[in-house]
């Protein structure tokens, strides 16, 4: 456990949650340049970029309610007791600075700031933006070669590409990133999918290319537990990266995002699954699509915060344990 208070959070005993610049989960700001930077061990970042959106847009105002959201997120876990801020040294590393009108531009920004984030030696926990952002934070995490990827979602985002040939949407992107190398498809799991579709080809690639679908009706059938331990088992020991899109989770306790699927986990579930975690090794994470403007009471933004909380619980667990 980590005594350095500088790493703990401001507690609402000493500034009340309405008070203060808000950061994640009121952690300090510990910016690349910071002196404590070669310090931190998680970082929390902000990717605000929907540029990748192809019918409503609004995640690019994700990682600012969520910051907000977050204020609420005390220091300790309901039921594992665990205190991450203590058990590691976790800090806001700020926003990534998108390009809004530049996709690759973009991209290419996302992957330099992921570069510099895990050279520094730092587990990066990111806060989306559209599905499209985990693409070029892949291709930084994945440069020594592909990783696994536990992915809990309605939709696969295996498309080839849309609108007659645009390869980078936030449906497109574990597309890519099976074809550049940066996932093991036979160690790549997508949980909760879900509603109407165009046509099979994602799932048809899926099948070609070994990755497991567990479909929402696979999931209410066996439950969370037993899925997650397929889910861990597909894992193995290996790097595994988690990307967790809020649109997995039922529009009724979820409406804030741009594309929703009825039929959903509720929001103990969507907290359960990520409890599920424990063991596997984690060599990152991302929480994408909460889109405020779809949710102005922000009930979505703190479900979400709620969720990257339970996701920096189990990495803080396996940090202090490895």
């Amino acid at each position: 456990m980590t005594s350095d208070p500088f790493f703990h959070p401001i507690s609402g005993f000493e500034l009340p949650r309405f008070a203060g610049v808000p950061t994640f989960m009121r952690l300090p700001y510990v910016p690349n340049g910071h002196e404590r930077y070669k310090d931190v061990q998680i970082g929390l970042i902000g990717v605000p970029w929907d540029s990748g959106t192809t019918n409503r847009p609004g995640p690019r105002h994700g990682p600012r309610q969520l910051r907000d959201a977050s204020t609420m997120i005390r220091a300790q876990h309901p039921t594992s007791g665990m205190r991450p801020f203590e058990a590691v040294n976790c800090a806001d590393l700020g926003d990534v600075g998108p390009n809004p009108a530049d996709i690759i531009d973009s991209m290419r920004r996302i992957s330099e700031f992921y570069d510099t984030v895990t050279g520094a030696g730092i587990i990066p926990l990111t806060a989306g933006g559209d599905h499209l952002t985990t693409l070029p934070v892949l291709r930084s995490l994945a440069r020594r070669g592909p990783v696994g990827m536990i992915h809990f979602d309605s939709h696969t985002d295996l498309y080839h590409s849309y609108f007659g040939g645009t390869m980078y949407t936030h449906g497109t992107p574990f597309r890519r990133a099976v074809e550049e190398g940066l996932l093991d498809p036979k160690r790549v799991v997508m949980i909760g999918l879900r509603g109407t579709m165009y046509d099979t080809e994602d799932r048809d690639f899926a099948a070609a290319e070994g990755i497991r679908l567990i479909l929402i009706e696979e999931f209410h059938a066996r439950g969370p537990e037993d899925v997650m331990a397929e889910a861990r088992e597909i894992a193995g020991d290996g790097d595994t990266y988690v990307s967790y899109d809020i649109d997995f989770v039922d529009p009724t306790f979820a409406p804030g995002t741009g594309t929703p699927e009825v039929g959903g986990p509720n929001s103990y579930q969507a907290l359960q699954v990520v409890r599920g975690l424990h063991g596997v090794n984690i060599i990152g994470a991302d929480l994408v699509e909460v889109s405020p403007p779809f949710d102005a009471s922000g009930g979505t933004a703190f479900l979400g915060a709620s969720i990257m909380f339970e996701l920096l619980c189990v990495m803080a667990g396996q940090h202090a344990e490895g």
